[in-house]
């Protein structure tokens, strides 16, 4: 269940393989491949989770919801993923309002971009 909560999650997530996971999160890079048979410890499925931007709650079964901090629209935690670029991680607190501004223009300036195709 964990390797396939996080393969389908990388996939969400425009990453284009395992590897490239593992290695965001710090981790060996077929680490998350040994996962079909054995249970990870948690720092490194906390690290995968980062990286994925969702818990190890999530990971785990426990919930079924993958997104982190749903209480409310200011919670959420921008991450890379966000904006298509699968570095892992999160978007330090200066880049967050020049990002979200940007975004804003956007919408603003091509209104169409937010239907549904």
């Amino acid at each position: 269940m964990i390797f396939d909560r996080i393969k389908e999650l990388a996939k969400q997530r425009h990453f284009s393989n395992l590897q490239e996971v593992a290695t965001a999160a710090g981790l060996g890079k077929n680490l998350i491949y040994s996962w079909k048979k054995k249970k990870p410890n948690s720092e490194s499925l906390k690290a995968v989770a980062e990286v994925l931007n969702t818990t190890t709650d999530y990971l785990n079964g426990l919930t079924d919801n993958p997104n982190p901090n749903n209480d409310s629209e200011d919670s959420h935690t921008l991450t890379w993923q966000d904006l298509d670029m699968p570095y892992g991680g999160k978007i330090p607190d200066d880049l967050k309002g020049m990002y979200r501004a940007l975004a804003e223009q956007y919408v603003k300036d091509h209104p169409d971009s937010l239907k549904k195709d």
